[in-house]
């Protein structure tokens, strides 16, 4: 019999959660949801205000994935949507997840948690910059640290700060909170940082993403910044073989890394990390912290 959870007065069905998910940890559904319990605060406030969009892998990572933006079939009734551009100037719905309900409603379906860079009452007005570095192997996160050390210096030369947390894959994202910019403007300001790191260190950085010219270097990605893009949401758990989370981390960390187990996290990492550094994003959702393109 499929369990019955009562969550802020809202009764949500919890199916099958004994199912392993990570074969390589033993992790269960059951723990990936306690994570996204335990983590609500934080997975919250970055979700807020944001349409989201699920990657969903509800059979583990090995297993058939997809990604909508759509409502998935059987969204219960309190489950709040808005109606966001699409392509062609055409609307359509998409679900926002701004309570712990509809947070463990939709945890339950097994999905990484996407946003774009602008919030639903103000569309493809970006309030942040996303910088997605990637790795080539065999470069690694160490090489994406490397970059990323230049660009936050390239930023705050334009008054801009920069926060960091690992893509919860290989890589690193970089994040700037921004006065509301039409998106546009801040894809072409990306671009044009992520062209001067190249020119800059050409033995390490690379802007387009022709996959022969990747190989030992890092692709600074400034495409998500576009308004019909999203990225993973911090403290999304991630479809990969073990149950990483892409996770805030600090300049002390970034600096300090020499390894790239050095900037894994997992399910069981962040409560502890919550614990001691506090929310490392919070800038970001702090209106005094955002900049203004130069």
């Amino acid at each position: 019999m499929t369990p019955i959870a009562e969550v802020e007065g809202r009764r949500i069905a919890l199916s099958n959660l004994d199912k392993v998910l990570y074969p390589a940890t033993g992790t269960t559904k059951g723990e990936l949801l306690h994570y996204c319990a335990t983590s609500a605060g934080a997975l919250l406030a970055h979700l807020a205000g944001r349409p989201v969009s699920f990657l969903r892998f509800p059979d583990g990572p090995a297993g058939q994935r997809f990604f909508t933006k759509n409502p998935p079939p059987g969204v219960p009734s309190w489950v709040r949507t808005a109606a966001v551009p699409r392509s062609a100037g055409q609307l359509a719905k998409q679900v926002l997840v701004e309570d712990l309900a509809t947070l463990m409603w939709a945890a339950n379906l097994v999905v990484e948690f996407h946003t774009p860079q602008w919030q639903v009452d103000n569309p493809a007005r970006a309030d942040r910059i996303v910088f997605d570095l990637d790795p080539g192997e065999p470069a690694t996160v160490v090489e994406c640290c490397a970059a990323a050390l230049w660009l936050r210096e390239r930023l705050a030369a334009d008054g801009l700060s920069a926060y960091a947390k690992t893509s919860g894959s290989k890589g690193l994202h970089l994040l700037v909170p921004l006065e509301p910019t039409p998106s546009p403007e801040v894809s072409a300001y990306a671009k044009s940082l992520a062209v001067e790191a190249e020119a800059e260190l050409p033995r390490l950085v690379v802007h387009r993403m022709t996959r022969a010219l990747r190989p030992g270097k890092v692709f600074v990605d400034h495409s998500q910044n576009s308004a019909a893009k999203t990225t993973a949401a911090p403290y999304t758990v991630r479809a990969r073989t073990e149950p990483t989370v892409s996770a805030p981390v600090s300049w002390e960390e970034v600096a300090g890394c020499t390894a790239p187990e050095d900037l894994v996290f997992r399910v069981g990492d962040i409560a502890g990390r919550l614990e001691r550094y506090g929310d490392l994003l919070g800038p970001l959702i702090n209106l005094n912290r955002a900049g203004r393109l130069p």
